[in-house]
């Protein structure tokens, strides 16, 4: 990256993973591709150790893949809830279990002085609303546990923070049904929403803070958002 890290990629799609990797290692950086699903415990842990044995250490995990299904609580599909709790909170489990122990470790000799994990949670983790009581869920659900992780890790210097994106120009609703992506647009039309790079900022500022300083919430909201 620009301040110097190297990165490992952790996501399903292979394709795109190597095409990100590619344009950091050409920007002059470090990066290790290295394809995976975040529901796979087993997998992610696997992932994690390769992370170490070839990058040497692990400072900073972002945990980063989200899921969105909309639908009243009357009407969901029972699979779309599972799988929003797979990936937003299973997901989030997985990495962050795996990866601690790796933390640690780098806080104790950690030229900085610590290591941080930050989570990339949503304002549905702070405000709820009608069509997506259960991505509101997962989102509460991993603010909690973020808050209850950054205790358990006090002492340890590794700071733990959440940063809460509002509307951000992804491709979040791509999959959902039509009518849902239809009043994602009519909620958020004449909206500048958020470039993904804003929220990425938002993760830079949390873990390039002072060894002194932890920056544990962070909501990151398009101008215009009302909610």
């Amino acid at each position: 990256s620009a301040d110097g890290a190297a990165v490992a990629l952790l996501a399903r799609r292979a394709d795109r993973l190597d095409a990100l990797a590619d344009a950091i290692r050409a920007a002059g950086g470090t990066a290790l591709a290295v394809p995976g699903d975040v529901t796979d415990a087993a997998g992610v842990a696997a992932a994690v150790e390769r992370t170490v044995e070839r990058l040497g250490r692990l400072d900073v995990l972002v945990n980063n893949a989200g899921l969105m299904r909309m639908g009243a609580a009357t009407e969901a599909a029972l699979g779309d809830w599972d799988d929003l709790v797979a990936v937003n909170v299973q997901g989030v489990l997985y990495v962050t279990r795996a990866a601690l122990p790796h933390l640690v470790a780098a806080a104790a000799d950690a030229p900085r002085g610590v290591a941080d994990v930050v989570t990339v949670s949503s304002t549905a983790g702070w405000v709820a609303r009608p069509g997506t009581a259960v991505y509101s869920l997962t989102k509460f659900g991993i603010n909690a546990f973020s808050e209850g992780i950054r205790q358990e890790l006090i002492g340890s210097r590794v700071r733990v923070g959440v940063v809460g994106p509002g509307t951000v120009d992804t491709e979040i609703s791509d999959h959902l049904p039509e009518a849902a992506r239809a009043a994602v647009a009519e909620r958020t039309a004449g909206m500048v929403k958020l470039d993904a790079a804003d929220v990425a900022d938002a993760v830079r500022y949390m873990v390039t803070r002072p060894r002194r300083v932890a920056v544990n919430h962070m909501l990151v909201r398009a101008a215009e958002q009302t909610w």
